[in-house]
């Protein structure tokens, strides 16, 4: 089958283009080096769309995030489609949800954005399914956090913390955060191109775990003897000083992705132990 990927170089492309090169006949398209006009579509049966302007946690314009999240993703969909292309998968992001919640986000759960990013991805998807049809199907595909080995960004800098630092303010934490191993991620991508499927997906690891087992977690792959404190009103000067920062320690950010596991038949390879490792030490 030949397979167009858009953001090929980056953390998921990465993954994906070395996993499955052998399996695909994997062709690589930049939005910044090719021209989209230039490209012959007529023999590809599936586009992985990945390119994007991911959340900015300095801030981007919401003009920034729709002219690269939603007319450039448009702008190669028409295209595909008025080509023949069978199948169009889009990586979008719980944040079309919203923000943190008790309440454990699902296929269904009605979309409603707090910031630009997740509106960007949002209208994207809206925009995406009016093309949709039985002979272009649109897979979406929606993540929480995706780590793995060379993830940039919070992992990164939550494993130089515990390796730098042997006592963290972090015990006894209760919230529910759902993350992703980039190779369960790159699976169910796998089997929606295997399957030919188009829906709304949703990907993440098997369980949910909090911020205290996560540290606990990535402290024995480090074989390194971290010790968890409390310090009174650690949380609350946090929560005022940073609260974005407070938001992602305690809070809860849960998914229940048990539809797209029926609807696709899918089992993640990896557990969340082996995710943690081969993010460490690479796969």
């Amino acid at each position: 089958m030949n397979l167009l990927l858009t953001g090929a170089n980056g953390f998921i492309g990465n993954y994906f283009f070395n996993k499955y090169i052998n399996k695909y006949n994997i062709l690589k398209f930049s939005f910044s080096k090719d021209n989209v006009n230039d490209l012959d579509l007529q023999s590809v049966y599936t586009i992985v769309h990945l390119s994007a302007l991911v959340h900015q946690m300095n801030g981007a314009s919401l003009k920034e995030y729709e002219d690269i999240n939603v007319k450039q993703t448009m702008t190669l969909a028409k295209k595909a489609k008025e080509e023949g292309v069978k199948q169009f998968v889009f990586m979008s992001t719980v944040k079309v949800y919203g923000e943190e919640t008790q309440e454990a986000y699902n296929e269904t759960t009605i979309c409603s954005p707090k910031d630009d990013y997740g509106l960007s991805k949002l209208k994207a998807e809206l925009e995406l399914k009016k093309l949709e049809s039985s002979d272009f199907k649109v897979a979406i595909i929606r993540t929480p956090i995706v780590y793995g080995y060379g993830v940039k960004a919070n992992i990164k800098n939550l494993i130089n913390l515990i390796k730098k630092v042997p006592i963290l303010p972090f015990k006894g934490i209760k919230n529910k955060r759902s993350m992703v191993y980039v190779g369960n991620l790159c699976h169910l991508l796998d089997e929606a191109i295997s399957q030919k499927k188009g829906g709304v997906f949703l990907a993440n690891d098997d369980h949910a775990i909090s911020t205290t087992q996560l540290i606990e977690l990535i402290s024995q792959q480090l074989h390194k003897k971290v010790y968890l404190i409390k310090i009174p009103f650690f949380e609350t000067a946090l929560k005022l000083i940073k609260p974005a920062f407070h938001k992602r320690l305690y809070e809860s950010l849960e998914i229940n992705n048990t539809i797209t596991k029926k609807e696709l038949n899918l089992e993640n390879p990896y557990s969340v132990e082996e995710g943690l490792k081969y993010t460490i030490q690479g796969e």
